[in-house]
Formats: structure tokens, sequence, C-alpha cells
């Protein structure tokens, strides 16, 4: 395939699926929203990390 033929190809793709990303675009937030979402998820990545999430934390039993 010659290179201005692949080149017009590429072209004509790219604007169609430029065109159709338009109907897809998420709603844009603000700096403050990201940054406060993301540092929730932080925080809860630090209060799970090095234990399984899943297993109850009980006491400890020991008979005297």
């Amino acid at each position: 395939m010659h290179a201005d033929v692949h080149h017009l190809l590429h072209t004509v793709t790219s604007a169609e699926l430029h065109s159709r990303a338009g109907e897809f675009r998420l709603p844009r937030t603000s700096l403050r929203t990201r940054v406060g979402w993301t540092l929730v998820e932080v925080g809860l990545r630090l209060t799970t990390q090095g234990r399984d999430a899943a297993a109850p934390r009980t006491a400890a039993f020991h008979p005297a």
C-alpha cells in the first residue's frame, strides 16, 4: 500500500472516530471533586492494606 493511500485511509478513519467520540464524553467535573474522590480512594486503600478486607476482626479469647 502506498504511503499516500495509507495516510488518506487513516485520516478518514480518524475523522469518523473523532466524530463518534463526541457522543460518549463524560461530563467534566471540577478539579476539587476529582482530587477529593482520589483522596477518598487512597484512604480506603490505606485502611484495608495488609489485611484481608473480607475477614472480620475480632478480639482474641485467651482463657486464664
